[in-house]
């Protein structure tokens, strides 16, 4: 038996170990997530099956798909540049401390990667822990803690819950490699630094270091998208309203450019839509023309739970790129791990957001069932 990253591996078969997710009974007030619009159930898309491995085997065991998986993961990383490892015990140094409410906020700079800090908010809820945890990442870490855009305040309202919230920021145009020097992908990089606050956040004794997910809107989304799904350890993902395909229809949807999956080496690419004139370059050209999309780390996650909060970005025709991930965790022998909410708006709102809290008390607080 092997532990990789909070998923037991027990003779090359993936269970879900113990902790986040204990049942699958739904509360009523987010089983509609859980269940695709009649349109779209058994769906599946233009999207190849993440099933089949790259010899044209299917994996058709629980033992399969743990190695699938693998050659999944595998192929990622080598297109858009190995990761360096995992700091196992971020530092994690206390600025500033004030009581809000029924919590306590601490402003405290963590170690992100080798040699890296960035600035961000702890904020722990008084009473008795351990508690579950929520990694919360954004382009500044104030928005999630109530000084930004209303509505994006999740580190606030989650501590408000009764979790722990870690909340930081980066500006994801500053990891374009151009200017900050990185050798391999922005969202690669994104991952690692929120496996590495994953990390710093397990190491509290607050915390339940079973129970830690990583939630993120927009550009926020990309980032907790790509970090749940590569790193095991995270519990469960939110998120909203990110892209969770590839679509080069809509301009929002940028994974091509330089400071996401575009940067190429020596070559720079304007801004924009992809064009004949201003076409795919870097990892994403890459992954695009070998027919690789995102339902294959949507897949990564089973049978961990994720919730995708779609609005303008993600209407409900993603559907049938999460149907793979239902059938991997078909596969597995469980259900009701991928969830998925819609909105008019790109922007959350008091509904999209009840709905993130109802399910992540499913997920993360077996107790409140």
């Amino acid at each position: 038996m092997t532990s990789r990253s909070g998923v037991l591996i027990v003779v090359g078969i993936l269970v879900l170990s113990a902790g986040a997710h204990g049942g699958d009974v739904v509360p009523e007030s987010i089983a509609h997530a859980f269940r695709p619009p009649e349109k779209f159930t058994g769906d599946f898309g233009q999207y190849p099956s993440p099933l089949i491995f790259q010899d044209g085997r299917r994996a058709r065991s629980a033992a399969e798909w743990a190695k699938r998986r693998e050659e999944i993961r595998a192929s990622w990383n080598a297109i858009m540049g190995p990761p360096p490892p995992l700091i196992e015990k971020p530092r994690m140094k206390i600025l500033a401390v004030e009581q809000r409410e029924n919590f306590e906020q601490k402003r405290v700079r963590v170690e992100i990667a080798e040699g890296k800090t960035t600035d961000g908010y702890l904020l722990i809820p008084d009473g008795e822990g351990p508690f579950p945890a929520m990694l919360v990442v954004y382009y500044e870490p104030e928005t999630a803690v109530g000084k930004g855009h209303e509505g994006r305040d999740f580190a606030l309202q989650l501590a408000r819950r009764g979790y722990v919230a870690l909340a930081i920021g980066l500006d994801p145009y500053a990891l374009d490699p151009a200017r900050s020097g990185l050798t391999y992908q922005p969202l690669s990089y994104l991952a690692h630094v929120a496996a590495n606050c994953r990390n710093a956040l397990a190491a509290l004794p607050e915390v339940d270091p079973k129970r830690i997910g990583v939630m993120g809107h927009s550009y926020g989304g990309k980032w907790a998208m790509f970090a749940s799904c590569l790193y095991d350890s995270f519990a469960c993902g939110v998120w909203s309203d990110p892209g969770v395909v590839f679509d080069e229809s809509r301009p929002n949807v940028n994974y091509w450019e330089p400071w996401y999956l575009g940067w190429e080496p020596g070559r720079t690419r304007g801004r924009g839509v992809i064009t004949p004139e201003n076409p795919r370059t870097g990892a994403y050209k890459v992954l695009a023309e070998q027919g690789h999309d995102l339902h294959e780390l949507h897949a990564l996650m089973a049978p961990r739970p994720f919730l995708v909060s779609g609005g303008s970005e993600d209407p409900p025709e993603r559907w049938r790129a999460l149907n793979h991930a239902i059938a991997v965790n078909a596969l597995l022998g469980v259900e009701n791990r991928v969830a998925m909410t819609h909105r008019e708006s790109h922007a959350p709102t008091a509904k999209s957001n009840a709905e993130i809290l109802a399910f992540l008390d499913f997920v993360l607080k077996p107790e409140r069932r």
